[in-house]
């Protein structure tokens, strides 16, 4: 069942991203304060990822992120700054590991996560993991039908 529902999160973000055509934010040019999350290199994260029951990926990238540059075939999508609204959700009994693109992101979500007593095992970035030869998920938005055109 879970997993039903994090596709279908999954899918619905992507389906949101292709129709808003959300413009990328400028990033900020502050300081980010040190992150103390371990970052996780391919093989840290395969070896969890053959665990999928034990392990839990929040991808906290926004959804046009992931459908341009890809992500895992299973994860709950909660964008960083919506994170701490969404604590309740996330289960306590996995093992946490958090996703952006090159882990600045997720370094900050681990820590946030592990500040509020999640068990974290690391974040990682999703292009970083592919530089190290692991595999992303690409995925299509679904084609608009031809009656969502004409506003059926």
């Amino acid at each position: 069942m879970r997993k039903l529902i994090l596709f279908t999160l999954l899918a619905a973000a992507t389906a949101f991203a292709q129709q808003s055509g959300a413009p990328k934010q400028a990033a900020t040019k502050e300081k980010a304060a040190p992150v103390k999350a371990k970052t996780l290199n391919r093989a840290e994260l395969d070896a969890l990822l053959a665990k999928p029951g034990q392990v839990l990926l929040i991808d906290v990238r926004r959804p046009d992120e992931i459908s341009t540059i890809g992500g895992f075939p299973v994860y709950l999508s909660i964008q960083a700054g919506d994170l701490e609204k969404h604590l309740s959700e996330i289960p306590k009994d996995r093992l946490i590991v958090t996703v952006s693109n090159h882990a600045a992101r997720a370094g900050r979500a681990a820590d946030l996560l592990d500040s509020k007593g999640f068990k974290v095992a690391g974040a990682v970035g999703a292009e970083t993991y592919e530089t190290e030869g692991g595999k992303l998920l690409k995925i299509e938005a679904p084609k608009e039908s031809a009656d969502a055109k004409k506003g059926k």
